[in-house]
């Protein structure tokens, strides 16, 4: 019978007086099923002195949301958002984000740092060694991207046409329109790390809102809105090209060689989290996350690396 991760209880954090305070972190969690895989994730990225805001998906058994609530009940400053319906490749994930960010601005003026998680990802470190990354690079984006007509045509009718977000699903009826005026737009993944000051940025600049009406009617902005929001403002300067997550893939054909690839990987990465742990999750995947968890992170030049990504970019076009 496989066993689910076993890592060493969170603590509060403790930090010599003379170094600089840790940033804390404000998360925001969205669940709509297994909460045993989300109550395992919590407690591991629980803190005291940090903040948790937990969405449940409207469309989330009756039981399930009960589970949830009642088990928050014991953490004072865990807080659940009022029910969206989120509805696969629509805006409403996006609004539900957005919506996050301001509840979590009005709730307290000391966290640093938004970051935001599914039910299943899993932190590949202790809240201590993710602190003290985000503490050294504090004032750095987190977000993965591409110039989206260079490296992702393919993708552009998700933009390019105007799409109908339903209760349940996205409307097939659909037609042209033109992309919006001086702007480039960027795709690249769900998942991010922002500055307070980048949520204060997306909650209320009304230059931001135009960005909102138009993504409102495309498909799966959850992948491209705050990449294209950022990449076209001066919060450009500021992303690093990269959202700290590795994951877990569907493979049915050579697992094992699959999994001791994904640990080397994780060994030479100086990634945060990783998505899609669960009960099926391989056990060396699980043993390796457990035995790492208080492990330094490698040390990784951000810039250097990005620097070298612009090169190598610059060179295939």
């Amino acid at each position: 019978m496989q066993t689910y991760m076993n890592f060493p209880q969170t603590q509060s954090e403790t930090q010599d007086k003379h170094s600089p305070r840790q940033v804390r972190i404000a998360y925001f969690i969205m669940v709509h099923h297994k909460p045993d895989v989300f109550r395992a994730m919590f407690e591991k990225i629980y803190t005291r002195d940090q903040f948790y805001l937990i969405h449940i998906d409207r469309k989330a058994k009756p039981e399930i949301t009960e589970e949830i609530q009642v088990y928050l009940m014991q953490y004072p400053n865990a807080f659940i958002l009022e029910s969206m319906n989120i509805v696969p490749g629509g805006f409403s994930m996006i609004q539900a984000e957005l919506n996050a960010m301001e509840y979590l601005l009005n709730v307290s003026r000391d966290w640093d740092y938004f970051i935001n998680l599914s039910g299943e990802d899993h932190p590949l470190k202790s809240q201590n060694i993710i602190r003290q990354f985000l503490t050294a690079n504090n004032g750095r984006n987190y977000l993965f991207y591409y110039d989206q007509k260079y490296y992702r045509p393919d993708t552009l009718q998700r933009i390019q046409n105007h799409f109908t977000e339903l209760t349940h699903k996205i409307s097939s009826l659909i037609y042209k329109r033109e992309f919006m005026d001086g702007v480039i737009p960027y795709i690249g993944g769900k998942w991010f790390m922002f500055t307070r000051e980048t949520c204060t940025f997306l909650i209320n600049n009304k230059r931001v809102m135009d960005f909102e009406d138009y993504y409102l009617h495309t498909l799966l902005p959850a992948e491209s809105f705050f990449q294209t929001v950022l990449m076209n403002t001066v919060f450009k300067d500021i992303i690093v090209n990269d959202d700290k997550r590795a994951s877990i893939e569907k493979n049915f054909f050579n697992k094992n060689q699959y999994y001791t690839h994904l640990i080397e990987s994780l060994k030479k990465s100086n990634q945060l989290f990783i998505r899609k742990v669960n009960h099926t999750t391989n056990e060396s995947i699980l043993q390796y996350i457990n035995d790492s968890f208080l492990f330094p992170l490698t040390e990784i030049d951000e810039v250097q690396r990005e620097l070298k990504r612009e090169d190598r970019d610059n060179n295939w076009s």
